[in-house]
């Protein structure tokens, strides 16, 4: 936020310390923004440092059951992904943003506290995926460039017990503070169900760090989930797009087999 804050230019880009870039990776990314003036931002394709062959990201999507996950992760790279398309939202390890895009994102009062880009109350897990709901709330959209190529060496710097438990909780936060209520009551089954199987997978693997890790980052989103209700409220007072439209937005963009 504050890189966000003191640099200058039209295209902004945020990029994690733990990935490598292609030699034409900036270059490409820029251009898939140049080509599409539609696209407030700009998704890379990733994919595995020690993998090379192995996707990460070919661009984010949001399920109908509160769950965010990744186009073609874990997936060969046999060219599937290989479209200049439309996409949900960007992965945050490598993308580029309209920096009027970002300057409305601030003022729109979606974090804690007001006039932040990336949500300070989510810290360093799923911030990204709560920027591009609120940024799909406003109408922006992102265009793929898969040209835009990166190789990502997995949670190098994070990761193990604190990704387990930041997920846990801020998954539940994204709940609480980015989706309109119609939306939350009409895949709320949906959404229950998520939840309790992460519970039943992490209770399985008990013994694992990482696996007592998620329950508390549960446990924690269900006892302090209400700390967001200030946020939630600015988000959908400064909301374009009704329940139906949102749900329409993420069938659009969730995967098909």
């Amino acid at each position: 936020n504050l890189g966000l804050a003191k640099a200058r230019g039209e295209i902004l880009v945020l990029l994690n310390n733990d990935a490598v870039l292609g030699p034409t990776w900036l270059e490409e990314l820029i251009g898939g923004l140049d080509r599409t003036p539609w696209a407030a931002m700009a998704a890379s394709k990733l994919v595995l440092y020690d993998r090379p062959d192995t996707l990460h990201s070919a661009g984010d999507y949001y399920g109908l059951d509160g769950v965010p996950n990744s186009r073609g992760v874990w997936q060969a790279d046999t060219g599937r992904y290989d479209t200049e398309e439309e996409v949900f939202g960007p992965t945050a390890a490598a993308a580029a943003y309209r920096r009027s895009m970002l300057a409305d994102m601030a003022c729109s009062g979606g974090t804690e506290p007001k006039g932040r880009v990336l949500d300070p109350q989510l810290w360093m897990y799923a911030e990204d995926v709560d920027l591009n709901l609120r940024a799909r709330l406003r109408g922006y959209r992102t265009v793929y460039v898969p040209t835009a190529r990166v190789l990502h060496r997995l949670s190098a710097t994070g990761g193990g017990t604190l990704a387990s438990y930041y997920v846990g909780r801020n998954l539940i936060y994204l709940l609480a503070k980015d989706l309109p209520l119609d939306f939350l009551l009409r895949h709320l089954p949906s959404i229950l169900r998520a939840q309790v199987r992460f519970v039943m997978e992490a209770v399985r693997n008990i013994r694992g760090p990482a696996a007592r890790a998620r329950l508390r980052g549960i446990l924690a989103g269900l006892l302090t989930w209400p700390r967001v209700l200030p946020t939630r409220r600015r988000v959908m007072s400064g909301k374009k797009l009704t329940a139906s439209e949102l749900e329409a937005t993420i069938r659009q963009f969730s995967p098909r087999s």
